[in-house]
């Protein structure tokens, strides 16, 4: 008897040792999103520091108008850079818990072995088809698990190229955009000073 409460303080210590990595999990993603998003911040700051010198520097209109086709294309590319950002952090934290998940539904799956056989072992004579009953319940428990563990990644790879393809249109829009505001204010700006002179 002094097996099963032995085996009930390592499976006690397991799953504090589970939820105590959950918990270092989510906070180390917390943790890189508050830092990306204080990098975010400074640079947003300082960028805007820099844009605002920049601005009061334009001297004549052609100046204003590469200036201001300037301005779209690096706001776009840093949205994107750091939707991709935050997406790595996300998905990595996604795959650490799940890891984490898998590995306590294994070790919870070992620990229902190994009771089964100890009941199988000490079970009265008769009783083989419930003992045979408990099996087949683990192991349909087991094969739920993997198939649900597949559709997940599936749909976890699926949501990644969603994210990836997404990301690309919008990029490619946004170059777009700006190309054709630059080409659309580029005519104007040289009619400009001929028009003064």
């Amino acid at each position: 008897m002094s097996a099963v409460p032995q085996q009930f303080l390592v499976n006690q210590k397991a799953a504090v040792d589970n939820f105590l990595a959950f918990q270092e999990a989510v906070f180390n993603g917390f943790e890189q999103l508050v830092d990306l998003n204080l990098k975010v911040a400074r640079a947003s700051l300082d960028e805007t520091m820099q844009k605002t010198h920049e601005a009061l520097a334009v001297k004549d209109v052609q100046e204003a108008v590469n200036f201001t086709s300037g301005l779209v294309q690096p706001g776009t590319d840093k949205v994107a850079a750091y939707g991709k950002h935050v997406y790595d952090i996300i998905s990595s934290l996604q795959a650490n818990l799940s890891k984490l998940t898998e590995e306590q539904f294994a070790q919870a799956q070992r620990q229902l072995e190994e009771s089964i056989e100890q009941i199988s072992k000490n079970a009265p004579t008769g009783t083989e088809g419930a003992v045979a009953l408990l099996k087949s319940a683990l192991a349909t428990a087991t094969s739920a698990f993997e198939s649900a563990t597949k559709v997940a990644r599936q749909a976890s790879n699926a949501a990644e190229s969603n994210f990836a393809a997404a990301a690309n249109a919008t990029l490619k829009a946004a170059t777009d955009a700006a190309e054709a505001t630059k080409s659309a204010t580029a005519p104007r700006a040289r009619r400009a000073p001929a028009a003064e002179a």
